[in-house]
């Protein structure tokens, strides 16, 4: 498969790229910094900037799926916004490149642990990682709701 992975260089991105290229896949990383990518012989490095969306449709048009594994740092002063902007930009892209297989990590806070309570609902949750966890899980249920979502959904693809 060819799989464009955004985000290929942070703690998430680096652990699903070495594990696409494993597998066989052919993989585009899109990365702030494309210096910090190894060389493989089934790769493509580019780099790309997630709040710039025409181009990153242009970079991700034509790959079988995405996967994203955005965060603009967990010690950014506006992580919640800026991760708002980012998600929001990559969803866009995706929907311009017509590509429909997508893998999101993260947000993992929006998921439900009983019917009505979320991750990010539990007080025991850090407060350092609730303003991205809200933020992804935020945007990513408006983008379900909408009725240009052009296929997107959170469900998994039946085989």
């Amino acid at each position: 498969m060819n799989v464009a992975l955004i985000g290929a260089t942070g703690f998430v991105g680096t652990a699903i790229f070495n594990e696409a290229l494993s597998r066989g896949h052919t993989l585009l990383a899109i990365a702030r910094h494309p210096e910090k990518v190894k060389a493989h012989e089934h790769l493509i490095v580019k780099a790309g900037d997630v709040y710039d969306t025409e181009a990153l449709a242009s970079l991700i048009r034509g790959w079988d799926a995405v996967i994203s594994a955005f965060n603009p740092g967990w010690k950014n002063p506006n992580l919640y916004a800026d991760q708002v902007k980012g998600t929001t930009s990559i969803i866009a892209a995706i929907k311009k490149a017509g590509v429909r297989h997508v893998l999101w990590v993260g947000g993992a806070g929006g998921l439900e642990v009983k019917p009505g309570i979320r991750v990010v609902d539990d007080p025991g949750l850090p407060a350092w990682v609730k303003p991205g966890s809200l933020a992804t899980s935020t945007r990513w249920n408006s983008c379900k709701r909408s009725p240009s979502s052009n296929g997107l959904s959170s469900r998994l693809p039946r085989r």
